[in-house]
């Protein structure tokens, strides 16, 4: 994962403890000072408020732990996975197309960057140069053909060598 990623996902989180220990707080005094909190929409708001953001930095600290602990080693040889680079032909439109496989935060897909996650990423891990493929889109199947393959450890090797 790139490290401008991991500082935008940091950033976010930063923001949103500080708004839980200090604006929040100060949210919730202020509507408390209304009075009657059963129709108080600013106290309803500020909690619900609360909770969104409690939820959404449990989310964020639990994904920079996975991210942090993609172990590259791990990630297998001459199979498409994390970091792959793809390149496949669609027979029914006589044209290839290109993708990195990437982590959901990475995703781009008009830029080419496929979440491991999304139906063509689900559909082309753990596939090898020369398989074909069936991705399930919202559109209808579409059959591809793996012509190449760059793994993470051939893009690791070739910019080292």
């Amino acid at each position: 994962m790139t490290e401008e990623v991991k500082e935008k996902m940091s950033a976010e989180l930063q923001e949103l403890e500080t708004e839980l220990r200090v604006q929040l707080p100060k949210d919730i005094k202020l509507a408390l000072e209304w009075g009657d909190l059963r129709e108080n929409a600013e106290y309803r708001a500020a909690l619900d408020r609360q909770q969104f953001v409690q939820a959404r930095i449990g989310q964020l600290r639990q994904r920079l732990r996975e991210i942090t602990s993609i172990d590259i080693s791990k990630v297998p040889h001459g199979r498409a996975a994390y970091g792959s680079t793809v390149v496949l032909f669609d027979a029914e439109r006589d044209e290839e197309v290109t993708y990195k496989l990437v982590t959901p935060e990475e995703s781009d897909p008009a830029a080419g960057l496929i979440s491991t996650v999304s139906p063509v990423g689900r559909s082309l891990m753990n596939k090898e140069e020369g398989d074909e493929v069936t991705v399930v889109t919202p559109n209808g199947k579409r059959q591809f053909e793996i012509r190449r393959l760059v793994t993470i450890h051939d893009a690791i090797s070739g910019a080292s060598s």
